[in-house]
């Protein structure tokens, strides 16, 4: 399969996403699958705490460990996956999603499910940042087409989470857990069968590099950008639930509209905004617009229908910001791709992970508190990206390198 010529990031062939290797489809159904474990806990938030004896924060702290854990594992993921090849370190990182997902669905306490989606977190940052390195390496059509597939996997998935997770929820609060487990083999499978063997890496990643790629001041500036925005982020998506207080079947649904709108945005409306508006004003348009979505949430907290239309409707904002973000990530700092991805998730996991626990304490006092406090750090983010947007300025100026098919097959097995 031959590689297409280079285009700019924003004008690639509108086929060329139809048009990857095996492997690439492989990576992105995976991606599917992993991404279907966010959405898929979440309808089943409130009946882990009611039938656990466990308060909102406390059954918050199941996003706060997984979080702050998978940021903490960003930093070795590089280091990881330069020593053994992505083959091995997709297959490793699944291979712990399923026993610690398993392992949470047999849990009689709250603090022992908390335990485990720790470790589910460390599995997690080694297939996130992993997949993402690969399906830019090795995708055809430019590092846009690319982001696209990722994104567009990662809103296949947290849209059909939520469903699932609502029906096996119904069953028992248990039968997510067990889902996950079971998906996660089934990503597992594809990886093995799919994803080609590679020599070992010859270049390894020094732990330091992660470090080392936020002296760039671009890349800094994204990744404080997106952990300012994770505290509205998880404000809706840990805390919303409680506050709805709705069925299993009804949450699943309404965070399934969540990510169908997040999906289209970021497959259809953010490249075509990019192209006419650029990256960084579309960029802070849309978290300005967020901003403003979790502040009419928090003006309207005891009312039900204004929460519905806040939660289906942020999926908009979110996946316009998440492309351009996850884009200019790429692009932000002379550093090899797979560093990039791990210093940006690195902060804006690790430094976001309170923000489920504060949304759930402050729930606790008033139910409006937490969209208030998510609505203003995500207007600091919008501060915080227009304060660095000369060192962002070169993002739409950017011409990917085009890829021979050597190379694209040696990214691919993490070389």
């Amino acid at each position: 399969m031959s590689i297409s010529a280079p285009d700019r990031a924003v004008g690639a062939d509108p086929t060329a996403t139809h048009r990857q290797p095996k492997a690439v489809w492989a990576v992105a159904f995976a991606s599917v699958i992993a991404f279907m474990g966010i959405g898929l806990v979440d309808p089943i938030l409130k009946p882990i705490g009611e039938q656990l004896h466990a308060s909102p924060s406390q059954v918050s702290l199941l996003f706060t460990s997984y979080m702050l854990v998978t940021g903490v594992a960003m930093l070795i993921t590089g280091v990881v996956s330069s020593r053994f090849g992505a083959k091995k370190t997709l297959v490793a990182g699944l291979s712990i999603i399923i026993v610690f997902a398993a392992l949470a669905g047999l849990s009689d306490t709250v603090t022992q499910i908390v335990g485990f989606r720790a470790g589910w977190g460390l599995g997690n940052a080694l297939f996130i940042a992993t997949a993402l390195a690969t399906i830019v390496g090795a995708a055809s059509g430019g590092v846009a087409r690319a982001i696209i597939l990722y994104e567009a996997a990662l809103g296949i998935g947290i849209a059909t989470g939520p469903l699932l997770g609502g029906v096996l929820g119904g069953i028992s609060w248990r039968g997510p857990f067990f889902g996950v487990s079971v998906l996660m083999a089934v990503a597992l499978i594809s990886i093995v069968v799919l994803l080609p063997d590679g020599p070992k890496p010859t270049h390894h990643t020094s732990i330091a590099a992660p470090f080392l790629a936020l002296r760039h001041r671009g890349l800094l500036t994204v990744s404080l950008t997106a952990l300012l925005y994770n505290f509205g982020f998880f404000t809706l998506l840990a805390y919303t639930p409680f506050p709805l207080d709705m069925g299993t079947y009804a949450i699943g649904f309404i965070f399934c509209g969540w990510g169908v709108l997040l999906a289209l945005a970021s497959v259809f409306l953010a490249p075509r905004l990019q192209r006419r508006f650029g990256s960084l004003p579309m960029m802070g348009l849309s978290l300005a617009l967020f901003a403003a979505d979790l502040a009419v949430m928090a003006a309207f907290a005891e009312h039900k229908p204004v929460l519905i239309v806040g939660t289906v409707l942020a999926g908009l904002f979110l996946g316009v910001n998440n492309t351009l973000i996850t884009e200019a990530v790429m692009i932000s700092a002379p550093v090899e791709r797979s560093t990039a991805s791990a210093a940006y998730s690195f902060v804006r996991f690790a430094g976001g992970a309170a923000a489920p626990y504060l949304a759930g304490k402050l729930g606790e006092h008033s139910i409006a508190l937490p969209f208030w406090v998510g609505a203003a750090c995500t207007a600091g983010a919008v501060v915080v990206l227009l304060a660095g947007r000369a060192a962002l300025a070169h993002i739409d100026e950017h011409d990917p390198a085009p890829h021979s098919v050597a190379e694209a097959e040696a990214i691919t097995v993490g070389d």
